[in-house]
């Protein structure tokens, strides 16, 4: 099959024009690994700064204008001036994300934990998180939950649902009915023995108790080596359950690398089963988020680079073409239905992309563009002597 370079038709250019990736504000500040942390010059000092970062990414990308806050990490005395601030930079606040895993407290659960006392704290921490959300015109609450077991008889595997369920019901409850509130997964880390939300299925059992406005997050990096994303993803479609990504890379576990870098075949994978649900809308339901931490490379470049790789992933999708796709399937042509993916997949479609920016008035290389506009000078000479907001703040 000879394949052919794409161009902008007005399906791609809709679709590609009207895609928007969440940026994580944590994504700004020095993070790394149990080992080390290594610091990066210009690291944001407070929320505000971490916004003007964000704002570049979407100033060179023209799809990034919503920013996730991570509760305490993000608090400020006055949301309406952060709010203003983000504004005037041209993006939002997007999701709100709890903390339940710095807390002392915390060591052996929060919403699962077995005093009620400290239940009723982890319970009182969303419900902060949802007046933050009314502060700041965010509709979304993401609730990742790090509760688990290390051994065998360290707590009953069934109780420790049961709070779950009680403690969700109570942060549910507080939710405006404009809002929603979608629950993370991770098969491993920090508990070993058992995590309390470790897969889908739990996560999507909970949220069907929960009601409507409950949905389920999914994130790259929480899986077992070997498993079928696309499918849990196309599982999720079909219940209309599937409330978020949160996109990142892994080799190993949840290494958080940028999206697309370890295996971008299966981040396409993954956008191929978004397209054919017709996902990709933005009234869909479906927030396409990137949760990441930058150890080694620069904070803002990385993130460029991650929206850019997303696209890239999402216009190769775009190009299936899906009437060849279902003729090969009915006719069960094995080789020639992966043959239509693959010419797909195999297609650049960087150029097209380029010319998609450039008919926005962006520059066409964003990662050229932000070396070249000397913001990454500016904040390394004026952020000094400040500490750093984020872990540990």
């Amino acid at each position: 099959m000879t394949v052919t370079t794409p161009t902008l038709d007005g399906r791609l250019r809709e679709a590609l024009g009207n895609q928007t990736i969440e940026l994580p504000s944590w994504a700004f500040g020095n993070s790394g690994t149990r080992f080390k942390v290594f610091g990066t010059p210009g690291t944001p000092r407070d929320p505000f700064e971490k916004l003007a970062d964000a704002a570049q990414v979407n100033r060179y990308t023209g799809a990034a204008p919503r920013v996730s806050l991570h509760i305490p990490w993000d608090l400020v005395d006055d949301y309406t001036e952060l709010s203003r601030h983000a504004q005037e930079l041209g993006v939002t606040i997007g999701m709100i994300n709890s903390n339940l895993f710095q807390d002392d407290d915390y060591k052996l659960g929060s919403l699962t934990h077995p005093d009620a006392r400290v239940r009723a704290k982890a319970v009182a921490h969303h419900v902060q998180c949802v007046d933050v959300m009314r502060a700041t015109g965010s509709k979304e609450l993401k609730v990742w939950l790090p509760d688990g077991t290390n051994y065998p008889g360290q707590d009953s595997i069934r109780a420790r649902q049961d709070r779950l369920a009680d403690s969700l019901a109570e942060i549910y409850a507080a939710l405006d009915d404009d809002h929603r509130m979608v629950l993370e997964y991770k098969f491993f880390e920090p508990a070993f023995y058992t995590m309390d939300v470790p897969d889908w299925g739990t996560s999507l059992l909970h949220c069907l108790a929960l009601g409507e406005k409950a949905k389920v997050v999914l994130d790259t990096g929480h899986h077992a080596p070997g498993t079928n994303i696309e499918f849990i993803v196309a599982q999720l479609l079909r219940q209309g359950r599937l409330g978020a990504f949160d996109f990142n890379s892994r080799f190993y576990a949840d290494d958080d690398l940028m999206a697309g870098a370890a295996d971008p075949f299966q981040l396409f994978r993954i956008m191929r089963e978004i397209v054919e649900a017709d996902a990709l809308r933005p009234d869909s339901g479906v927030n396409f988020m990137l949760d990441q931490c930058h150890n080694i490379e620069d904070k803002i470049p990385g993130q460029i680079r991650s929206v850019m790789n997303v696209q890239e992933a999402t216009a190769k999708a775009l190009l299936v073409d899906a009437d060849a796709l279902l003729a090969a399937q009915t006719a069960g042509d094995v080789l020639g239905a992966n043959g239509v993916l693959m010419d797909a997949y195999n297609t650049d479609v960087r150029g097209l992309l380029a010319d998609l920016r450039a008919e926005k008035g962006l520059d066409p290389n964003p990662m050229a563009a932000i070396a070249a506009s000397g913001y990454l000078d500016t904040i390394a000479a004026e952020r000094v002597g400040g500490a750093q907001a984020g872990w540990g703040a």
